[in-house]
């Protein structure tokens, strides 16, 4: 007589391997974007998306400068927005218009040190120091983050679209 348990072990062991090859795929795919900031993605993210996260701006109307700007817990966020000026320059989808392009933090109390941050010596980041010598900005355009620390300590995180994004972001 045939062991019917031994149907249910390779079918078990099948789904088991079926689940762990998509949750490889689902990491792979959220690395291959730009980084974003709490559920907040440069060039997909729109105004409503930013709202509905972060609630209601400090000031209303973007205006001008296509910013707008949040208190959060922490420290504030400037969100900027691609216009159709940047859209022009750097030759991108006229999709694009409307959605995040930058994501800046700024930090009021961090303790956060590049070392504690595990970023110090990366070969992904780029480092260099500020003018004034009180500081260091460490950048990596293929991931899109940029942090600046003043006097050892973290202000500003910004997060922009990756090499990656602005490539496919181009028209033909």
């Amino acid at each position: 007589m045939k062991n019917p348990n031994l149907f249910y072990s390779r079918a078990t062991s099948l789904g088991l391997r079926a689940v762990a090859a998509l949750a490889c795929l689902v990491i792979l795919s959220q690395s291959a974007g730009a980084s974003g900031w709490n559920g907040i993605e440069p060039l997909k993210s729109r105004r409503a998306d930013v709202e509905r996260i972060l609630g209601k701006p400090l000031s209303d109307p973007i205006g001008e400068t296509g910013t707008l700007h949040f208190k959060v817990n922490g420290g504030t966020v400037t969100v900027a927005f691609v216009n159709a000026r940047f859209i022009a320059n750097k030759k991108l989808s006229r999709e694009l218009e409307g959605t995040v392009l930058q994501i800046v933090l700024q930090h009021e109390n961090s303790s956060d040190t590049p070392e504690s941050m595990n970023i110090a010596g990366k070969s992904n980041f780029e480092r260099e120091a500020t003018k004034d010598g009180n500081g260091e900005i460490y950048r990596n355009l293929k991931d899109g983050i940029v942090y600046t620390f003043i006097n050892g300590k973290l202000r500003t995180t910004r997060f922009t679209p990756s090499a990656t994004q602005l490539g496919r972001a181009r028209r033909g």
